[in-house]
């Protein structure tokens, strides 16, 4: 493993046409269709953390300035003023807690790279749409629709209930630095952590769909890697690498994804490095290959550098996407850190 990954990673950010002229990134990249999904403002907000990131351990300009375009896109075009709040794409009617969550976090990362307290300023104000937009009873909503910020009605499905992934959108309160807010996610924090066990119970779910589970159950892994402190975190944060570990495992010849891979990597070696939970360094191994394993070799712009979404039954998933792409090419970024004894990664920079 070497920089060539993240470098590479990053030129398909860069060239392949996911990122629009705008700023906007669309949702992923369909490869045999050969056509970008709409623009999503969630992933916008991914993009600029994963943009930020590339700029730091590159030094390379022109992936700052990408940043940028997505944070302007994010502040002057994604926002809709009359709701203040971020919707799920332009001019939609519906808003996910999530989403907020990413998009403001993305927005702070950019403020600290270039300073401008514009976007910090567009970042708090996501915050306040958390905390007043998603409350409900006892829980923060998954969704809203606009003009009225009504919950919408839950479904059987992660992202329309309420859970435990909801705390890495929570980290946005956080970061924001206001003992008020860091209230609010301790609200949050409690909740996941009364509620976690429940959320990854592969016997009322297909395999692929506790697959999908996995996904946003490394969320709650990885906000609980902000509050080492805690020993219920502590405790939640070493059970929890453990049961996505062998889930991932266990399921993988059916389905995997590679961003489950690459965010059970990242756990592992933050939680390392913050002396919260010892590294298994042959699994660490194993996995850091299996992402490594959905980087693109292609030639063709739209492909090269790029990270696939995932595989089933050993068949690739002809999706290109920018949030595997960011989480994987930060996985193998760490792993390289890891391996040759140069970590510097601080813990605001997490994806």
């Amino acid at each position: 493993m070497n920089s060539s990954i993240a470098e590479h990673a990053g030129c398909w950010f860069l060239t392949s046409g996911i990122q629009e002229s705008n700023g906007g990134v669309a949702r992923y990249f369909v490869a045999d269709a050969c056509h970008n999904k709409p623009v999503s403002t969630e992933i916008t907000g991914y993009a600029a953390s994963a943009l930020c990131y590339l700029h730091s351990v590159t030094g390379r300009a022109e992936f700052l300035e990408a940043a940028v375009r997505a944070a302007r896109f994010l502040t002057q075009d994604a926002w809709d003023q009359a709701s203040h709040t971020f919707p799920f794409e332009p001019g939609s009617a519906h808003v996910y807690f999530f989403d907020v969550g990413i998009i403001s976090r993305g927005l702070l990362a950019v403020s600290r790279a270039t300073e401008d307290e514009s976007f910090r300023s567009r970042a708090q104000d996501a915050a306040l749409s958390l905390a007043f937009d998603f409350l409900g009873d006892g829980a923060f909503h998954p969704a809203i629709e606009l003009p009225e910020k009504q919950p919408l009605a839950y479904e059987p499905k992660w992202s329309r209930e309420p859970g435990c992934y909801q705390l890495k959108s929570a980290l946005a309160w956080l970061e924001a630095g206001d003992e008020h807010a860091r209230r609010m996610f301790e609200i949050v924090l409690a909740s996941a952590l009364a509620t976690h066990e429940s959320f990854l119970d592969p016997a009322r779910d297909t395999r692929e769909k506790t697959m999908d589970r996995l996904h946003a159950y490394c969320y709650f892994l990885e906000a609980l890697l902000f509050v080492d402190q805690d020993h219920r975190a502590r405790a939640a944060l070493g059970i929890g690498i453990r049961r996505v570990a062998a889930l991932l495992r266990e399921i993988s010849p059916e389905f995997e994804r590679s961003d489950v891979c690459a965010q059970l990597l990242r756990v592992r070696l933050i939680a390392q490095h913050l002396d919260i939970v010892r590294l298994d360094e042959p699994a660490a191994a194993e996995e850091a290959d299996r992402a490594a394993v959905y980087q693109s070799d292609s030639t063709d712009p739209k492909l090269a550098g790029g990270f696939w979404f995932g595989r089933k039954r050993g068949e690739m998933l002809p999706f290109m996407n920018p949030v595997s792409t960011a989480f994987c090419m930060q996985a193998l970024e760490l792993w390289r850190e890891h391996r040759s004894g140069t970590w510097g990664f601080e813990l605001h920079q997490l994806i």
